[in-house]
């Protein structure tokens, strides 16, 4: 993904579907997605490396995001 371009990721929105327009924190969220990005390929990359199959790679990082816990949400 070229790092210039600002619409690489998402259009972040909140809860209520209004969209997140503070340019800093856009910026952040961004930032932290290149990095996330650039972990998770060298992850994959290592995998194969060590002849791990690139299909069981893809569904550990998918388990991963799917098992993330929100902190701020008290409902739970």
């Amino acid at each position: 993904m070229n790092p210039q371009d600002e619409s690489r990721w998402a259009k972040w929105c909140r809860d209520d579907g209004s969209v997140v327009s503070c340019t800093e924190k856009v910026k952040v969220m961004n930032e932290n997605l290149d990095e996330l990005a650039q972990m998770a390929q060298d992850l994959f990359e290592d995998g194969l490396l060590m002849e791990v199959s690139a299909e069981q790679m893809r569904e550990v990082l998918h388990r991963l995001i799917d098992h993330l816990h929100d902190p701020y949400n008290t409902n739970t």
